[in-house]
């Protein structure tokens, strides 16, 4: 094989080589500029995709009624698979009701087929989030098209089918409205919400639903919360005695889902329950809500408070009572809890712990 090598004259190497390279850079180029291309025609959000052509995306803001609501409708996201939808179905609520009233997802009609049979912000979280999955499984995962679903019911996606292959368009959502109100105009049930819709007749829900949701939309929170760093290991570390033991059942879990009314390791953990399963590494048995933990507490001011004591938020999300959420304390400005993006460290400098920040409170003493 040498000898054969050898009689190979160099140059041919040399062109050998040439071409190689200028073949990788005609690859690489074609692989830029179909990336580009994409980029430039998609809308994407961590795995959502679709195309924001006469759009206008998070022209508007949302209020803090919805912001409010952030926590919840990732935990309910996180329960269904669809945590990637977080910000869109924020931005619906913003369309919906504002944050305002005790159904804000307008849920009750895909649970009990009428309006108010839902009387709680959290059942319509709930019950809306579930819908919403539903909904974007039959329009199979269209944004536009599940986005207009959720306004009209299910028979805009098999109308969407039939009439236009599958894909939304505003012509589209526009005739649909006027079909059906011109056959449900007797009911006296709908009027136009839009006041441009009258003369077209087309006043059967909003067929404009999808451009006023989506000037709601800024596709930030589910980069925001992933990209949170996990722990340096310095609260473990410099813990000792019976909160060590406590702290170091703490980290087994870090990273697992947050699961409402988790009671333990196999269900997983909601706040409380998560400090009522590592309190007892030091025999300490606490109530089962944030609520009433706080009221077993002893309660301590800010200057008091040390690696071990629990801290209360209040209004984390409409719950009848005051204290809504719970952590421990490790130091350094943390604590240890499990909210809408699982079980971790959180700054407690954050401006959103800041502003629902209610008391500190000791359940145990761990210098002894």
């Amino acid at each position: 094989m040498h000898f054969i090598l050898n009689l190979i004259p160099k140059k041919f190497y040399v062109y050998g080589a040439t071409i190689l390279i200028v073949s990788l850079l005609v690859l690489i180029m074609g692989i830029f500029i179909v990336l580009v291309n994409n980029t430039s025609q998609q809308g994407t959000d961590f795995g959502i995709t679709f195309d924001t052509t006469g759009f206008e995306i998070g022209s508007a803001p949302l209020n803090e009624l919805v912001e409010g609501y952030r926590d919840d409708i990732y935990r309910e996201a996180m329960a269904n698979g669809i945590t990637q939808y977080t910000d869109l179905i924020l931005a619906l609520i913003m369309q919906e009701s504002a944050g305002r009233g005790s159904d804000p997802m307008k849920s009750s009609e895909s649970l009990c087929g009428y309006i108010g049979c839902i009387t709680s912000p959290q059942a319509s979280i709930t019950q809306g989030v579930k819908h919403f999955k539903n909904v974007m499984e039959s329009a199979g995962q269209d944004v536009l098209l599940g986005l207009q679903s959720y306004n009209f019911g299910g028979g805009f996606i098999d109308y969407a089918k039939e009439k236009n292959g599958g894909k939304y368009s505003k012509e589209l959502a526009i005739e649909f409205s006027q079909m059906m109100y011109s056959q449900l105009a007797y009911t006296g049930k709908y009027s136009c919400i839009r006041g441009d819709s009258v003369p077209t007749g087309a006043c059967y829900g909003d067929p404009l639903y999808v451009d006023a949701v989506l000037k709601y939309y800024h596709p930030k929170s589910v980069a925001a919360l992933d990209s949170l760093p996990l722990h340096d290991g310095s609260a473990l570390a410099n813990a000792s005695g019976k909160l060590k033991l406590v702290l170091t059942e703490a980290y087994k879990y870090e990273g697992m889902p947050y699961v409402f009314g988790g009671n333990n390791p196999e269900e997983g953990f909601d706040c409380s329950s998560l400090m009522q399963w590592i309190f007892k590494e030091a025999n300490v048995n606490l109530p089962r809500t944030a609520n009433e933990q706080y009221k077993a507490a002893t309660k301590i001011t800010q200057a008091q408070l040390k690696p071990g004591d629990l801290v209360f938020f209040s209004g984390t999300y409409n719950a009848g009572v005051t204290v809504t959420h719970v952590g421990i304390y490790i130091g350094n400005g943390k604590m240890y809890d499990t909210h809408s993006v699982g079980v971790g460290e959180t700054d407690l400098t954050n401006s959103y712990w800041k502003s629902h920040l209610y008391a500190y409170g000791r359940v145990a003493n761990f210098d002894n």
